[in-house]
């Protein structure tokens, strides 16, 4: 070992390299009972806490560590039982390819320095623009996530709309809109009032007819409406806004349309997705998020603009110092097209997992996503004293726990007590959420490794649970 030099011999090289091959591999290939946990910091710090190594130490006593104190100790996103948030059901072939992008160092925001990586995104970012049906010049590029593709998306809607002068400014969204198009509005220089958050309607979409008022209320007054955020797959509930509708409001007052389709766009690319998503075609912007519903490994969230050169004029900005980066016109610089300079190959894990799978098969996958939570509400509804809040939608299902002859005040606090249950017992995660100000819990089944079992035992620990929970 050259330490100096902070280089492994090859021999050092494949006995650690395939060792983590081999836990891989086992994590992948094995079913195992447990979750994982998320023990106290105290915990954490007795185990982990130490200074700033001086001299090193062997590789593999360091991967010892990793496997004994890191891994067990992080709760497993992508288990087939874990139904909170949004899981992120990664697959092998995005893992290796994630490997390869990250050992070879590719650097993706320039021509120069990476042509093929570049070449490799723009056909990938365009499986997407297909998927989702803008027209053949549409474009985009691959984010960290759907936080970033909304703030690259509205600062793109920013420019072209306003030509970055925010006064008297405003845009539109539902009260059920994701905190990050909040967080995006205040990084692009908005005040908290510009960004209406319209009440939903009793399917938790964008009412119309509110947005409607709400729009000819601010030009009365002397605002200046610009943008409509819709959702494509809410958090919450799944709900996707009506489309159609909002593009045709959209047109008609000249505004900018950006979908929010960072949970259920991605599910553009089966049958069954794109007849819920009518209208996701009509929009001038859309984020996406392809370490959720198409089976990445995080980092890849994707941002696809109907019109490319609104991304080129909002972030153009060339230092003197990338002169000899910029190249002949056909030449793409992602750079050029968000935020980021210095970017990974994010493409090469999606790239390589659509070559080797195929779409059928990705969409079989995304498929079963909507039949596990249809299945979920068929048992909830079967069950007694188990209330469907809202139907499945996207491969999303919420329900509450409601007992005969219990008030409401014990049915919220049993309601708010049974998901930390079932979760200190780490072979189930699930998570509540709020709609019309009551607790309700939430099942989000879109791994592809989950099977019926798993959902049956869920909410057969749940029912038995009920019983033993204290209120």
């Amino acid at each position: 070992m050259d330490r100096d030099g902070l280089q492994l011999s090859r021999e050092q090289m494949r006995s650690l390299g395939y060792r983590i091959v081999d836990l891989l591999v086992d994590h992948f290939a094995e079913t195992d009972e447990n979750t994982g946990r998320s023990p106290s910091r105290a915990a954490l710090e007795e185990a982990l806490r130490e200074d700033l190594p001086e001299t090193g130490a062997d590789p593999h006593a360091v991967l010892d560590q990793v496997e004994e104190d890191i891994l067990p100790n992080t709760r497993r996103i992508d288990h087939a039982r874990f139904f909170g948030f949004v899981p992120g059901p990664n697959n092998f072939i995005g893992t290796m390819a994630d490997a390869l992008a990250s050992g070879f160092n590719i650097f993706s925001g320039t021509w120069i320095s990476g042509a093929a990586a570049a070449q490799v995104e723009l056909i990938t970012i365009d499986w997407l623009r297909s998927m989702c049906g803008l027209p053949d010049d549409a474009g985009g590029l691959f984010t960290s996530g759907g936080s970033m593709a909304n703030v690259t998306a509205l600062a793109a809607a920013r420019h072209a709309q306003l030509d970055d002068v925010l006064d008297d400014a405003v845009a539109y969204c539902s009260d059920q809109t994701h905190t990050s198009v909040d967080r995006a509005f205040r990084l692009l220089g908005f005040q908290p009032q510009q960004l209406r958050r319209l009440p939903s309607d009793d399917q938790f979409r964008l009412d119309v007819e509110a947005l409607t008022e709400a729009i000819a209320t601010d030009r009365a007054d002397g605002r200046r409406p610009f943008c409509v955020i819709a959702n494509a797959g809410t958090t919450n509930t799944g709900a996707v806004d009506p489309l159609p509708a909002l593009a045709e409001r959209a047109e008609a007052e000249d505004l900018w349309l950006h979908v929010d389709g960072a949970y259920g766009a991605p599910t553009a690319i089966c049958e069954r997705g794109t007849d819920r998503l009518n209208g996701l075609d009509r929009a001038d912007s859309i984020t996406l998020d392809p370490h959720k519903w198409l089976f990445q490994p995080f980092e890849i969230g994707g941002v696809l603009v109907r019109d490319t050169t609104h991304l080129r004029r909002a972030f153009r900005l060339e230092g003197e110092y990338l002169e000899d980066a910029m190249g002949a016109d056909e030449e793409v610089n992602f750079s050029a097209y968000g935020i980021q300079l210095t970017r990974s190959f994010r493409a090469l894990k999606l790239w390589m997992t659509l070559k080797v799978f195929g779409r059928e098969h990705v969409a079989a996958a995304v498929e079963q996503g909507f039949e596990r939570a249809e299945q979920a509400e068929r048992l909830l509804r079967n069950q007694s004293e188990w209330r469907v809040v809202t139907p499945a939608q996207m491969g999303v299902v919420t329900f509450r726990c409601a007992p005969d002859g219990w008030d409401k005040s014990r049915i919220d606090a049993l309601n708010r007590r049974l998901a930390p249950a079932i979760n200190e017992e780490d072979q189930i995660f699930l998570t509540k959420t709020t709609l019309n100000g009551r607790p309700v819990l939430r099942l989000c089944p879109i791994n592809p490794r989950t099977a019926a079992r798993d959902i049956q035992m869920a909410l057969d620990r749940l029912d038995e649970l009920r019983h033993s929970v204290q209120v």
